[in-house]
């Protein structure tokens, strides 16, 4: 028998926002998704992991963050770098990272208050990952293998660039340079960054399409429900479509197309048998 091709199908940005996770919830429940990583500083964060107990088989981590809402911890909150207390995006980030205005230690600090704060709410955590990638930079992912050694968690995505013409290629370019500086781990294989915040089903079958059997995957995805009155940032409205992956991953007909390329849904815990 041909072996299967296993893809763990990851959905970032769990706890943020209230309708994004829902819809998160919603693709596992009736659709591809079988993994999560919580932003643990989000402002919905105690409603939204309440709603993990309805979620078993979901796997869990820690969706890292630098680039979005405010610090846990008092000492990067105090650090410059910040517009009004709160975390400017990912090149604000990097930059005062670079320049020594945030130390490698408070950076720690905030992401280890990050996942004690999931673990402290019950949550099993089986892999890290970053909002806007930001832990593929060379010392930021020396951080988080360090904590990912220090808390159990064993999984750590890293990011590849995915050429496809000429979009995104700024970001293709600093992926391919800083990835070069990142040791390669034995992690599933990353998929999804060419259509990235817009992904379709024509996009879905580009990324799974031609896939080595026995191979193992990751597939991200950012599903969500479209809700205008808390997903207001122009920023974030011009980069997701939330409505339109959740229905691509909910579709029968890509769950049927799966099955007939081989295409195995799977969890990290079915990497990990008995772990988790």
């Amino acid at each position: 028998m041909k072996p299967s091709i296993r893809v763990i199908v990851n959905a970032d940005d769990y706890g943020y926002f209230a309708c994004v996770s829902r819809g998160i919830l919603a693709c596992h429940r009736d659709g591809l998704v079988t993994a999560t990583g919580v932003m643990a500083n989000g402002p919905r964060f105690d409603e939204t992991v309440a709603w993990l107990a309805q979620a078993p088989e979901l796997d869990l981590g820690v969706h890292l963050n630098l680039s979005l809402g405010r610090p846990l911890t008092a000492a990067l909150a105090a650090a410059p770098g910040l517009r009004d207390g709160a975390f400017d995006g990912k090149f604000a980030a990097l930059a005062a990272l670079a320049s020594g205005r945030w130390p490698l230690d408070r950076v720690a600090a905030e992401w280890r208050a990050q996942i004690e704060r999931c673990r402290a709410a019950g949550l099993r955590l089986c892999f890290l990952n970053s909002h806007e990638h930001v832990h593929m930079w060379p010392a930021l992912w020396r951080v988080a293998r360090a904590l990912g050694d220090e808390f159990g968690i064993p999984h750590l995505r890293r990011v590849r660039p995915e050429w496809q013409g000429m979009q995104g290629w700024l970001r293709n370019l600093a992926l391919g340079l800083v990835s070069m500086r990142v040791p390669d781990a034995a992690e599933p294989r990353f998929l999804g960054l060419a259509a990235s915040g817009r992904l379709d089903e024509a996009a879905v079958r580009r990324a799974l399409g031609g896939l080595a059997a026995g191979g193992v995957y990751e597939l991200m995805c950012h599903p969500g429900d479209d809700d205008a009155t808390e997903l207001d940032a122009p920023h974030l409205r011009t980069y997701h479509a939330w409505t339109l992956e959740r229905q691509t991953l909910c579709a029968p007909g890509l769950r049927a197309w799966c099955a007939e390329q081989g295409i195995v849904p799977c969890g990290y815990r079915d990497l990990d048998p008995g772990r988790w």
